[in-house]
Order: C-alpha cells, then structure tokens, then sequence
C-alpha cells in the first residue's frame, strides 16, 4: 500500500492514505473531472507495477452518499457488497441477476451502483459469477465494512 500511496503522490495528489490493505486510497486534489483522474491513475499504475487495473473514483461527498444509502444496514458486514460502477447500471439488471439469486440474497440498484446481501460468504454463492465486468461494465466489489471504513476516512 506505500507504493499505491507514493504513486498517487507522484501525480501530485496531496495526502493519500490507504484504508489497511483493500487497494482503496483516499487523497486531496483540485476539483477535475472524474474520467480525467481515473485515466490518470490507471496509465502511472500500469507503469508503475506493469499491469492494467480499473481504477473508480469517486469524491468524498459522492462516497458519504454512496455509505448513507445501504439499503441492507441489517446484513453482515462482511457479506453486504457494494459493486461501484464505471457506468450506472439501471434496475433492469436485477432481472437479470435474480436468476443466478438464492431466496435469501438480496439485491438493490441505488444510484446506479448494485448492493447485494449475499446472506453467507459471497465466494459461495453463484451470483458472484454473474458479476464480472463482461457481463456488468467496469466495476468493483467493496464490503460494507470497508464502504464505512473508507466513509470514516473521507469525513
């Protein structure tokens, strides 16, 4: 994580800090488009470490947002998972998730971003195959205790 925190120095981001070993980052820049730092980041990563990586950025207010919305705060936390997206699904994606669903799992589109309580370890359930990027656009998994972790981080 200090490489990830000296990248992001390098392109002139103030004060990255990491949340333990997730692969998050939190860092202070000037306000720019969104796109412009994901692509930033992503082109000093594949140079840095020599392998291509999506990068998702959000600000701070959009994360503080993102945290206040679990619509599952009962479930565990490590079985509640957040798929940010590049792109914002929309909520005919549940259709086509519930298919691959156990009764107990539930899932809700908030945003444009998927909640999932996978109700038991994610890596045990079929649905986590349903959620690569080929079939749902650019993404990544986050579980709740991190989505507050990095909330906490970000004030």
């Amino acid at each position: 994580m200090s490489d990830l925190r000296d990248m992001t120095s390098s392109l002139g981001y103030r004060n990255p800090r990491t949340l333990v070993s997730t692969g998050n980052i939190v860092f202070e820049t000037q306000p720019s488009p969104i796109g412009d730092i994901e692509l930033r980041l992503e082109q000093a990563f594949k140079a840095r470490f020599g392998k291509p990586v999506d990068i998702l950025v959000r600000t701070g207010e959009d994360w503080r947002k993102i945290a206040a919305t679990n619509p599952f705060p009962d479930g565990d936390g490590s079985q509640v998972i957040l798929r940010v997206m590049r792109k914002p699904l929309d909520h005919a994606v549940l259709d086509r998730l519930r298919p691959h669903a156990q009764p107990n799992q539930r899932l809700a589109v908030i945003g444009g971003d998927l909640w999932i309580d996978f109700a038991g370890k994610p890596s045990e359930w079929k649905l986590l195959s349903a959620l690569t990027t080929k079939r749902m656009g650019v993404g990544t998994l986050r579980n709740w205790n991190t989505v507050r972790g990095l909330a906490e981080m970000v004030g």
